[in-house]
């Protein structure tokens, strides 16, 4: 893989400025007086990485590293993010989305990645081999998230599908396209807004573990859920406008 002089120097810049962010995270301790830190306490450190975060990657690092690193959701947040005290008063806004989150979708992982939510979906939990159907136990979780959505409504969603290596590009790409439409269809069913949503499907090319295992092809069958802010709550909140 051959990587010009400046993008190197900006994915250098990115990797320091994280590994910062990550050594200074008050969560990596076991001493029992950091476990009692308030939420308050809690939501401003996470909040600060990601303005970090942010403000150190910009957008055209943040979907490279993305990318490279075979998790294009948080890639697409990074990518987003501004960074900064608005990226802070953004994050905050996001960390209640995704303890909401938490707590009420109970088959899906949500992660707080930068200034947004990362939401992962095990296929065989959305879908049957080699169908783009929603099963009906998984469309509760998928209303949920629509709920949320609908609730937090100053933000954009970007929908991935993704497949193991199994089969070839002709059967696992449109598969993963066809994949995330169908989330996308549930979540506009449940009236969220079409504006708001993008899918996209990879097929099998980002993996983020071993085709070899079957483990590993279990966990490259996914959905994954990109949660963001748009130009109007990046606007509210360099204003000051929302808390």
């Amino acid at each position: 893989m051959k990587i010009t002089k400046g993008l190197f120097s900006y994915l250098f810049a990115f990797l320091i400025l994280f590994s910062a962010c990550k050594s200074s995270n008050p969560y990596s301790t076991s001493n029992d007086s950091t476990r009692k830190d308030t939420e308050e306490q809690k939501y401003k450190n996470r909040t600060r990485r990601g303005g970090l975060i942010g403000a150190g990657a910009g957008a055209v690092v943040g979907g490279v590293v993305g990318r490279m690193t075979g998790n294009t959701a948080a890639g697409a947040i990074i990518g987003a993010a501004v960074g900064g005290t608005t990226g802070a008063v953004i994050g905050r806004r996001m960390d209640k989305q995704a303890e909401e989150l938490r707590k009420d979708m109970k088959n899906a992982k949500i992660e707080r990645v930068g200034e947004g939510i990362k939401i992962t979906f095990a296929s065989g939990i959305l879908f049957n081999t080699n169908s783009a159907e929603l099963q009906q136990s998984s469309i509760t979780d998928i209303n949920t998230l629509a709920a949320t959505l609908k609730k937090y409504g100053d933000t954009n969603v970007i929908v991935e599908g993704h497949t193991d290596n199994t089969g070839n590009d002709a059967i696992n790409q449109p598969l993963s396209e066809n994949r995330a439409r169908s989330v996308a269809q549930q979540l506009l069913a449940q009236g969220v807004e079409n504006s708001r949503i993008t899918t996209q499907g990879f097929g099998a090319s980002v993996p983020v573990a071993d085709n070899s295992t079957a483990a590993g092809k279990q966990a490259n069958r996914r959905v994954e859920v990109a949660i963001f802010a748009n130009e109007k709550l990046k606007k509210a909140a360099e204003r000051g406008d929302i808390k």
